[in-house]
C-alpha cells in the first residue's frame, strides 16, 4: 500500500543520506525525512511517527512535525497570503503552507478573507493526490458545535465568519475551552456592513433558537443603544458652532447611516430621547441645540 499524504503513519529508519536526511520504508517505498524535518535525533532501525506530505517537487516526503489537522480533519486555520488567482494559503504547523482554493471563496471579492483572517476548513486531495484545504460547511461545523445556554442571552462575544451572504452572514461563536462554540446568523438588518469570511466580528446574542443555535446582533440593544446613539448625536450638534444640524427625522436613511453609523430608526429613537428631555428641537428638516440661560432656562 502506498504511503497516503495527509495521514501521519509510524515507519521505520532504513538509512541516512548525507546531505539529504532519513529515508524510511514506507510499505516497500523509499520515503524521504529530510534534516530539517526532525524533531529529535534518530539513527536507521528506529520507528518514527511522521505526517506524509508532497514537497515542492510534488514527491512524497515525512516530517516529524505535527500538523494542525490530518487527512479528513477540519481545523482553524489562519490565513498566512492571499493570491487573487490561486487562493488563500494557510498555516498548517508544518512551517509549509495549505491552499485553499479560489473557487472555494466567495464570488464577491469584497467578502474574501484578508491575512490575518482565520477560517474552518477540511483538509482533502485534488485529483492528482495533493494535498488541498476546502471550507467546512454548516454540516460538519454542527458536529463539533453546541447548544448555547441561555446565560449567553444578550452577552457579546467573538464570533467568526464561516459563511457570508447578503441575506445574512453565518459565523462560529467563540466556545474558549468548551468546544468549537456555538453557530449563529446576524441578519442583514443586524450588521453595520458586509463581513468577509474568517473575519472575527463582536458580536451579541439577541435571541437563543429552540435549536440552541442564535439570532445575533452587532448593535446593543434597542434602550442600551439608544442611550449611546442620543450621547453621539448630542456631542455632535454641541460641537458645531452654531449648535444645529442638517439632519432630522425626515433625513434619507442612507444619509443618516453615512453620516452616524447607524440605522434611520435608531436616528429616530435617539432624537425623540432627546426631544423628550428638552435637550433638541426640529424645525424645517434641521436639528437645533436648545440652548440654556444662566438659570437653566430655555433661550
Amino acid at each position: 500500500m502506498n504511503p497516503v499524504a495527509g495521514t501521519i503513519q509510524t515507519y521505520e529508519v532504513m538509512r541516512e543520506v548525507s546531505p539529504y536526511g532519513y529515508f524510511l520504508d514506507a510499505d516497500g517505498q523509499d520515503v524521504l525525512l529530510h534534516y530539517s524535518e526532525l524533531t529529535r535525533e534518530i539513527k536507521p532501525g528506529d520507528q518514527v511517527e511522521v505526517f506524509i506530505f508532497y514537497d515542492t517537487e510534488d514527491r512524497l516526503a515525512a516530517t516529524m512535525k505535527k500538523p494542525y489537522l490530518t487527512l479528513g480533519e477540519m481545523a482553524k486555520l489562519v490565513v498566512a497570503d492571499v493570491h487573487p488567482r490561486l487562493g488563500c494559503f494557510l498555516e498548517m504547523g508544518l512551517g509549509r503552507q495549505l491552499l485553499l482554493p479560489v473557487r472555494e471563496l466567495p464570488e464577491m471579492k469584497e467578502l474574501r478573507p484578508q491575512v490575518g483572517d482565520s477560517v474552518f476548513v477540511i483538509m482533502e486531495h485534488d485529483k492528482q493526490g495533493r494535498l488541498r484545504a476546502k471550507l467546512a460547511g454548516e454540516q460538519e461545523l454542527s458536529q463539533h458545535a453546541f447548544r448555547a445556554p441561555e446565560t449567553w442571552l444578550n452577552q457579546w462575544f467573538k464570533a467568526t465568519v464561516y459563511r457570508p451572504l447578503q441575506m445574512g452572514t453565518f459565523v462560529v461563536l467563540d466556545g474558549g475551552v468548551v468546544g468549537l462554540g456555538v453557530i449563529g446568523m446576524i441578519h442583514s438588518s443586524e450588521r453595520v456592513r458586509l463581513l468577509r469570511l474568517g473575519e472575527e466580528v463582536e458580536v451579541r446574542v439577541a435571541h437563543i433558537r429552540e435549536d440552541g443555535r442564535v439570532n445575533l446582533s452587532m448593535a446593543q440593544r434597542k434602550e442600551v443603544g439608544r442611550d449611546l446613539d442620543s450621547e453621539r448625536i448630542l456631542s455632535f450638534l454641541k460641537e458645531r458652532p452654531t449648535g444645529d444640524m442638517p439632519y432630522s427625522d425626515a433625513t434619507p436613511p442612507d444619509i443618516i447611516k453615512q453620516r452616524f453609523g447607524i440605522s434611520k430608526s435608531a436616528f429616530k429613537r435617539a432624537l425623540g430621547k432627546l426631544m423628550k428631555e428638552g435637550l433638541v428641537t426640529q424645525k424645517e428638516n434641521w436639528t437645533y441645540l436648545v440652548k440654556r440661560d444662566a438659570d437653566g432656562q430655555d433661550s
